[in-house]
């Protein structure tokens, strides 16, 4: 067994152009930069094997992202194992666009229209082509630097905990879809479930799920075991700032600054873990909460932002742990461990559109084709209006897609990554994965700590969307709908099975 080699790098990939910034139903042109966008890249090897990670602060990865980064990324250095870049997103919703500019959402399966698609008269949006190809430039960049620079050394792990996510699927005594004022869209079909539903009613009768409070830390030692960088793994996504118009990284932000105020200026690898039915939004103690904020934050008896207020109490909590944790898994760094990474294609069910869902989204796109582009209003007021509009045209068009392509192929590959580095191990999936299948991969693996990354890129144009248990799919709701799903709560326990075949074959060759 060789020695650990360990290699670090980061790149500020904020623009201040006017780009486009997806993760609404409607465009947002960024109007500054909040704070770094960032993408970050962590290389361990031991001579037999390597993983490359690579962290960004985007929404989701698509668009052929991954395939422009691994293309770059070999044509610099042949001898980099490209197969081997996990890339994931720690879904901030205010990071620029990457898609591809002249296509159609329900090709890409965005909910954000593209900029050929929207008329925006007295609204300049910089091209996201352009943008990508700055973006994987950066990264391949990042890559390649973090390779060569590696260097002997070290890691520790642990995990310890950080409240940081919170169920955001309320659950109705009552079906949403019978109550007067509800009506379905291009954007949501409730059931007893609504993501973020009101919880001050009647009939509100629970969360659909708890919160998953672990925090997982790797941590990276030079040959002095100098504290170098780590790997933070939580399962919630980056979303306290999620209209704001600027660029941000959202709570990573706050994060990074408050444990290099403690450690130094080290590297951070944020990783977001599963978390498509978690937010680190509170809904039902809101007023407790601004009490909160205004007495522990608040200046001059003014309530601070909410959301910045948010993010600032995240990162102390994770700070916190980090600092809980690193005080004693420093006392085992292991310097030569095993590593093995597995990259496998896996085919999961999709989540099939039926006769009656096609014939509803039919009956549906037709008003919405024969509606105009919105005249009046300010250019940003229109711009947000056409938008809408047409993602929400987008979304029927990929659900009449779907269904008359769904019998050719029933299941949906996927690039799958499963690694271990000594008693840990590491796997992927693409989705906003509801927790419940977390849960389900790390009660069974054979491994001390088991880190999930979701929300990692693959192969090809597409990425992202959500992956509901079967408790979600019942209740329906934004996330668990048709629109929402591309792969059924069938398909999501074959990735669990699958994720955990390849996890007990890994451990069988200690």
């Amino acid at each position: 067994m060789d020695k650990l080699r360990i290699g670090w790098a980061s790149r500020d990939v904020s623009t201040d152009k006017p780009i486009n910034i997806p993760g609404q139903f409607h465009m947002r042109i960024s109007e500054g930069i909040l704070d770094p966008v960032t993408i970050t890249a962590l290389v361990i090897d031991n001579g037999q094997d390597c993983v490359i990670f690579l962290s960004a602060d985007l929404v989701v990865i698509r668009a052929g992202l991954l395939d422009d980064i691994r293309s770059k990324v070999g044509k610099q250095n042949s001898a980099i194992p490209v197969l081997k870049i996990v890339m994931n997103a720690t879904h901030t919703h205010c990071g620029p666009s990457h898609y591809q500019d002249k296509a159609s959402g329900w090709e890409t399966g965005s909910s954000t229209a593209q900029v050929d698609s929207v008329p925006h008269d007295g609204v300049e949006i910089a091209s996201s082509d352009d943008y990508r190809d700055f973006l994987s430039t950066q990264a391949s960049e990042a890559i390649c630097e973090a390779y060569e620079k590696r260097t002997p050394g070290g890691i520790a792990f642990g995990y310890g905990y950080a409240v940081v996510a919170h169920s955001r699927r309320v659950v109705y005594f009552d079906d949403l879809s019978k109550r007067s004022q509800e009506t379905a869209s291009g954007f949501r079909v409730n059931g007893k479930a609504q993501m973020y539903g009101n919880t001050n009613d009647a009939k509100f009768s629970h969360y659909e799920a708890g919160a998953d409070h672990f925090v997982n830390l790797l941590f990276t030692f030079d040959s002095q075991n100098k504290l170098t960088g780590a790997i933070v793994n939580v399962p919630c996504p980056s979303q306290n700032s999620e209209h704001r118009f600027m660029q941000s990284a959202d709570y990573w932000h706050d994060t990074r600054e408050a444990i290099r105020k403690v450690h130094g200026d080290i590297f951070i690898l944020p990783q977001c873990a599963a978390g498509g039915d978690l937010s680190p939004r509170v809904l039902h103690y809101k007023q407790a909460q601004e009490r909160r904020f205004l007495l522990k934050y608040g200046n001059a008896g003014q309530v601070p932002d909410k959301d910045l207020a948010e993010r600032k109490d995240i990162a102390e909590r994770i700070t916190a742990c980090f600092t809980e944790v690193y005080s004693w898994a420093k006392k085992e760094i292991c310097t030569e461990l095993p590593i093995e990474h597995i990259v496998k294609t896996v085919k999961l069910s999709r989540r099939l559109i039926s006769k009656t869902e096609y014939e509803f989204a039919v009956q549906s796109l037709t008003p919405l084709l024969e509606q105009d582009f919105c005249q009046e209003g300010t250019p940003k007021e229109r711009l947000i209006r056409n938008s809408q509009l047409v993602a929400q045209r987008a979304r029927f068009q990929r659900i009449i897609k779907r269904y008359e392509t769904q019998a050719a192929e029933p299941r949906l590959p996927t690039e799958l990554h499963v690694l271990r580095i000594g008693d840990i191990a590491f796997a992927s999936n693409r989705f906003e994965l509801y927790m419940d299948f977390m849960h389900r991969i790390q009660a069974r693996s054979p491994f001390l700590q088991t880190f999930i990354i979701q929300l990692t890129g693959v192969p090809g144009p597409d990425g992202g969307t959500y992956l509901a248990t079967t408790r979600g799919a019942q209740g329906k709701g934004y996330s668990a709908c048709l629109f929402c799903n591309l792969v059924s709560p069938k398909g999501g326990q074959q990735l669990v099975d699958q994720t955990v075949k390849i996890l007990e074959q890994l451990h069988e060759k200690e």
